[in-house]
């Protein structure tokens, strides 16, 4: 599995509605289910998001979503600081991720 970190800030008059898409994302995660993603976002106290999506093959069964589609739709004009993104490799995991080996829960 490929995993990528995105880190970015959004603005304050922005987090609301950076929030619900990110939540509609959720939904239509929940609703497809596909078995080649895995996505966890965190909001910081500072007002950053932080996403780490994992991947089989590629991306696309998050990224053609409608709702992501939504969500990327105006990304640049909420964020207050720039996108960062980074390969990341997972070097421990306590229940936080599904494993290989381990059935993700429906």
């Amino acid at each position: 599995m490929t995993y990528n970190l995105i880190r970015y800030g959004v603005k304050d008059a922005s987090i609301a509605e950076n929030r619900a898409l990110v939540a509609k994302v959720f939904e239509a995660l929940d609703e497809a289910k596909p078995q080649s993603v895995r996505y966890l976002v965190l909001e910081l106290e500072n007002g950053e998001f932080v996403h780490l999506v994992g991947y089989d093959k590629d991306s696309s069964a998050l990224t053609e979503l409608a709702a992501f589609k939504a969500f990327g739709a105006d990304h640049a004009e909420r964020r207050s600081t720039p996108l960062s993104r980074s390969p990341a490799k997972i070097i421990g995991n306590y229940h936080m991720l599904a494993s290989a080996d381990e059935a993700v829960p429906a």
